[in-house]
């Protein structure tokens, strides 16, 4: 299945959560469509496995074969896998330059990679899905720092994690260490995530 290019509010409010982190999207708490607010549907368990995959690949913006790989790779590694596959969602190179705060969103920080704005320890890398170990350093290219997104994101940015030191005189973030799991999003539940690859 080819990444999802529709209304990214609707596709958010079918989901019950906030797609862009903003928000926005949920100031009507219920479905889109006519019927919306009237739905009293029962969810399968398989229904409720199925939306909290989907809810995780669409909050970082995977196609299904991406996100089916990168499962694989998190559930060969020791440790619990659903922690270990979150570990690896926020490891990748895209997802940390929106924490940087160098775009607004993970779409916005995709481009800016796919544009080759963005280097990992000092070279020029352009692939979105490139896994970040602790300890490498991420940053702009020269004649990038003066992008007018890059400082309306910054502008806007009101948090860092903890688990990146960020050099605002150099422009660069270090990925110190990978992220403990309070530190990532509460509205998922990987387990779920888990048993639904694992049927």
């Amino acid at each position: 299945m080819a990444r999802y290019t529709g209304p990214k509010f609707k596709l958010s409010r079918r989901l019950g959560i906030s797609l862009s982190g903003t928000g926005k999207e949920l100031k009507r708490p219920f479905p889109p469509g006519q019927h919306g607010a009237g739905q009293r549907r029962k969810i399968s368990g398989y229904g409720v496995q199925l939306q909290e995959k989907q809810k995780l690949r669409h909050m970082y913006g995977l196609n299904e074969k991406q996100f089916r790989n990168l499962f694989e790779r998190a559930s060969h590694m020791k440790g619990i896998s659903g922690e270990n596959f979150m570990f690896l969602l926020e490891s990748r190179l895209d997802n940390l330059v929106y924490r940087l705060g160098w775009a607004n969103t993970r779409y916005g920080s995709r481009q800016l990679v796919a544009h080759g704005h963005v280097t990992v320890n000092g070279k020029k890398v352009d692939i979105a899905s490139y896994l970040v170990e602790p300890g490498d350093v991420i940053g702009l290219r020269e004649r990038s720092r003066s992008l007018k997104s890059i400082k309306e994101a910054m502008e806007a940015r009101h948090h860092l994690p903890a688990y990146i030191d960020f050099d605002a005189n150099a422009m660069e973030g270090k990925y110190v260490r990978l992220p403990s799991r309070d530190e990532l999003s509460q509205d998922i539940d990987e387990k779920q995530i888990v048993e639904f690859y694992s049927r």
